[in-house]
């Protein structure tokens, strides 16, 4: 039986602020390059215009529309208020962060999103690459990718999900793309924690 293209979005907002997808027809909103750029940049806690946002990802201003209005009625984004010096209105974040909850039902179109990711992490490690010679050392033996195989009892993987966890919003605190320290730079952090699945 065929979705109905209304169907509103299943779509909360935590008690921390951060929106929380639901279902397959959420997840697959996000399954589109330009899309994650955008929710990469909207965040980190600043407001774009279309127009800006069309720059950014190389799409035309109306491609980028497009794109929004999608996201908007899936509850990832939001227009914000006009802006003094200009006629159009920007767009921001619906919440300070988007996580998603996927299902047997949403697998493929999380994978969709998870394959977009790993592919800004492939772009991200070749732009490192061109410039990390001219970086400082301590850039230089902090950046790269680390896989690490554990073997963790069920109590073990709770407190070392926790403890990463814990980690992470430590540094992120209550800083984004608008609210950062002089000097600060944006860096890429991805993490993936994936019990196998059977007995090898």
């Amino acid at each position: 039986m065929p979705r109905s293209p209304t169907k509103p979005a299943r779509q909360r907002r935590a008690r921390d602020g951060d929106v929380r997808l639901e279902g397959p027809g959420a997840i697959r909103a996000l399954a589109h390059p330009a899309r994650l750029t955008i929710v990469d940049e909207l965040y980190q806690g600043t407001e774009r215009t279309a127009s800006e946002l069309a720059e950014l990802t190389g799409l035309s201003p109306s491609a980028m529309s497009y794109h929004l209005r999608a996201l908007e009625r899936w509850g990832v984004v939001e227009r914000g208020k006009t802006r003094a010096d200009a006629r159009e209105r920007p767009w921001r974040a619906c919440g300070r962060a988007l996580s998603l909850e996927s299902d047997a039902d949403s697998a493929a179109a999380a994978d969709v999103i998870v394959a977009g990711y790993l592919q800004q992490l492939r772009d991200e490690l070749r732009r490192w690459a061109l410039v990390e010679q001219d970086e400082s050392a301590t850039s230089r033996e902090a950046a790269g990718v680390r896989r690490s195989l554990l073997w963790l009892t069920e109590d073990e993987l709770g407190t070392f999900s926790t403890e990463l966890r814990a980690l992470i919003d430590k540094h992120v605190g209550d800083r984004d793309g608008a609210n950062h320290p002089e000097g600060a730079r944006r860096v890429l952090c991805m993490l993936a924690i994936v019990p196998e699945a059977g007995e090898r």
